[in-house]
């Protein structure tokens, strides 16, 4: 290995055993060094000073309400038009159904996301929060920045109006999702009538604005730079410096089955983990780095808990999304099967609520 590369290590080390914030070029050499380990004993350095040994998790329930969307995004195998034969739209009294049986099962959130439906109006969304909330007394994580700009054009309403009405029906905090890669020559390519990196940016300073905390995505392995994921990651940090409303980072792992990316490649531990680790040297201002556990697999998630990862998700209980896009994980975890994840690796485990509040050590 060049002089070069061991003193540009030897000075990012020191950079974080001081409490520095890293360079936009150091975060780019993150991804480009070899010595995975080097990122990793860092990444878990950092995690161990933020969170000790504790790794959360939460008893979830996904509900997708349809896969019917007005959007075609080239890396989502999820969306459908009204009239293909495989698409649904759930009724209110199926998704009740779904909520009180997550509520029988100890679940704690109910986390919804879907397409953006040609038919359905915002009142009906603030109905859906409304009866879900009454129904099941849990708290809503609910409706990606890409859904609340949906909401905004069909209303015909401002962001704060969306978010404000969104929350006094019930809604308690929003997921990550629609980010993908914020860098405009990306999104051209993989998702051109998705909103911009911007918009989505402002979505949630809107959201954190209005008293909703919320997540913040990346989806990479596709067609992306190493330094689009440092810009992604730059853009997220500006805005965590402002507001502090961000929970989670949660880097996604592309999945390319059914999709319309050309470039067909899909991401490996190597770089599963080595994502993971430089979003938590990187993003020093985030307390918690999720490990999405559907997208990479039990085994690489169990693992990044020694790469800066303090968090696995949930039981999640069926998931519709990545598994359109060729997942081969199972929909759900239980939580004893999560518990003894967590025990191999010598973590303790927490079951935490939507917003960290921790509700029992194991």
């Amino acid at each position: 290995m060049s002089g070069n590369s061991e003193n540009i290590k030897d000075k990012i080390k020191d950079k974080i055993m001081n409490g520095e914030r890293l360079s936009f070029d150091e975060g780019v050499f993150l991804f480009e060094t070899k010595d995975l380990l080097f990122v990793g004993e860092l990444a878990d350095h950092v995690n161990r000073l933020k969170n000790n040994d504790k790794v959360y998790f939460n008893v979830n329930r996904h509900i997708n309400p349809t896969n019917i969307c007005v959007n075609r995004c080239k890396f989502c195998a999820f969306s459908r038009d009204t009239e293909d034969k495989d698409s649904y739209e759930f009724t209110m009294e199926e998704m009740i159904m779904k909520a009180k049986e997550a509520k029988a099962q100890g679940a704690t959130e109910l986390h919804i996301v879907g397409g953006l439906h040609p038919r359905w109006s915002f009142d009906f969304y603030i109905n859906m929060v409304r009866k879900l909330k009454e129904v099941s007394g849990m708290h809503i994580q609910a409706f990606t920045a890409v859904e609340i700009d949906y909401f905004s054009k069909i209303s015909e309403k401002s962001l704060e109006y969306v978010l404000t009405a969104l929350k006094d029906a019930g809604l308690g905090s929003l997921p990550g999702g629609g980010a993908e890669i914020f860098h405009p020559e990306v999104r051209k390519i993989i998702c051109p009538e998705k909103i911009s990196g911007e918009r989505w940016l402002e979505v949630m300073e809107v959201a954190h604005k209005v008293g909703l905390k919320s997540n913040a995505t990346m989806l990479y392995g596709h067609i992306e730079e190493y330094w689009h994921r440092v810009d992604h990651m730059e853009r997220l940090r500006r805005l965590q410096d402002k507001t502090g409303g961000f929970q989670a980072f949660i880097p996604l792992a592309f999945h390319p089955e059914n999709t319309k990316i050309e470039k067909r490649r899909t991401t490996t531990g190597f770089d599963d983990l080595k994502t993971l680790a430089a979003g938590r040297l990187y993003l020093d201002n985030f307390k918690h780095i999720k490990a999405f556990w559907i997208m990479l697999t039990e085994k690489v998630a169990q693992i990044s808990l020694f790469f800066g990862v303090n968090d696995l998700d949930g039981t999640v209980v069926e998931e519709k999304i990545t598994h359109a896009a060729g997942a081969k994980t199972k929909e759900s975890l239980t939580k004893e099967e999560l518990i003894s994840m967590i025990k191999e690796a010598k973590k303790i485990p927490v079951e935490r609520d939507t917003i960290y509040n921790e509700l029992r050590v194991y």
